[in-house]
């Protein structure tokens, strides 16, 4: 094999192809795209370093990337987000350059990011923002090339506006998570569903009954709260902006303090972007067979020095992707390290649902090319036009027609004169 990479064992390519093709069936937007740049080359001489979880849908979206006429390299986004048969087969069988196992230690993590930043990228395409943060702190040299970026994640888009408010971002970025047809569908669906399948595949637990406390309500924690509840769970919401805690409020869920949810929930979830939501106070607090899982990107949102301090030691690795903590008698589990559960422990969001989430980053892509010398460094939003296109195609492969507005109804919604 000529092609430079690092996975964990090329033999498992086969099945990972079969797992890629079974994909692609859930995706037809993205196969639409593809089918247009394959005859157009949008991407044409661009060379692509892409962070992301090294799933099948990922692997779709790197095909199309390079379909497109892209030079692509793919490193991991998260140390057990990798699926192994998928990195075997991109470099197997697509000739894609992959650098990612699934179980990494944080230094290969960062070693991985090195090998795809050697790629000298024109474009880089994150997860979590992590290229772009090795870029501006150690491989400046790059930025000559860099045309901009996309970034995935609520997360990501975070950490990035942080920078461009600081004023030490250098160059554009488009949010893909800001689009209506990834963060709607993508967090609130996508997330919800594969958060309870990677839990319920960590614990084989019923949730019927139990009290599942939700940190957050945002877009991925409303998915996850939504799947809990029509399983038979009984939801509480903890929040920290008022509105939100309204909404969850007038949705029917309970709200408190996350020091109150502490002593009655069952399970814990995390989804907020933040650190030490759940902390050293609210485990004490927490009663004996409680269980923590983290549907956040980084693996800080629950406060595991914390937890390993109040246990004494290491935890007891008591099935897999989950740890047993003792804290003053009690037994506390950890889901999956504290990383993504969804991805740690199950297969990530559902195709269907990443097809137009990666709709955005293959068009986002295409759209930087075009675009980005005009640019300024700052986080963009994907242009309307696109968002709707994406939702267009969605619908015409369901097999849904909508109406559209007659010359009348468009006149009379572009005047004022006309009233009662």
């Amino acid at each position: 094999m000529t092609i430079e990479h690092d996975v964990k064992d090329l033999s498992q390519s086969t099945g990972g192809r079969f797992r890629i093709e079974w994909a692609e069936q859930e995706m037809p937007v993205l196969r639409a795209i593809r089918e247009r740049f394959a005859k157009e080359k949008p991407l044409s001489g661009m060379r692509i370093s892409a962070c992301l979880h090294v799933t099948t849908e990922t692997a779709n979206l790197m095909h199309t990337l390079q379909v497109g006429g892209a030079d692509v390299v793919l490193c991991a986004s998260n140390p057990l987000s990798t699926q192994d048969d998928v990195a075997a087969s991109l470099v197997a069988n697509y000739e894609i350059p992959v650098y990612a196992i699934k179980g990494e230690d944080n230094e290969t993590y960062y070693e991985h990011i090195k090998a795809a930043l050697d790629h000298k990228p024109h474009i880089t395409m994150d997860d979590g923002a992590d290229l772009v943060s090795v870029i501006h702190r150690t491989r400046t040299e790059l930025l000559q090339d860099i045309v901009g970026g996309t970034e995935e994640t609520t997360t990501g888009v975070i950490r990035l506006r942080a920078m461009a408010k600081d004023g030490a971002l250098r160059f554009p970025i488009i949010a893909v998570n800001d689009s209506d047809t990834k963060h709607l569908f993508d967090n609130r669906y996508g997330t919800g569903q594969s958060t309870i399948d990677g839990i319920v595949r960590a614990t084989n637990i019923l949730l019927a009954g139990r009290n599942i406390v939700v940190a957050g309500y945002g877009w991925c924690s409303r998915g996850i709260a939504s799947r809990a509840q029509g399983m038979g769970a009984n939801v509480i919401v903890t929040e920290i902006d008022p509105m939100r805690a309204l909404e969850a409020v007038m949705d029917g869920y309970r709200v408190m303090p996350m020091i109150e949810a502490a002593a009655i929930g069952d399970i814990f979830i995390t989804a907020t972007g933040d650190k030490n939501v759940i902390d050293e106070s609210h485990m004490l607090h927490m009663k004996h067979g409680a269980i923590l899982a983290n549907s956040g990107h980084f693996n800080v949102e629950i406060n595991i020095p914390a937890l390993e301090k109040l246990n004494g030691g290491k935890p007891r690795l008591v099935r897999p992707f989950v740890e047993e903590y003792n804290v003053s008698g009690r037994s506390i589990y950890l889901l999956g390290e504290g990383r993504l559960i969804n991805l740690a422990a199950a297969e990530g969001h559902p195709a269907s649902v990443m097809d137009m989430s990666f709709a955005n980053q293959a068009l986002g892509a295409e759209y930087m090319v075009k675009n980005g010398a005009s640019m300024k460094a700052a986080v963009y939003t994907i242009p309307q036009e696109i968002d709707r296109e994406i939702a267009r195609l969605k619908l015409e492969a369901l097999g849904v027609k909508i109406d559209i507005l007659t010359p009348e109804q468009a006149e009379y919604l572009s005047q004022w004169e006309e009233g009662t």
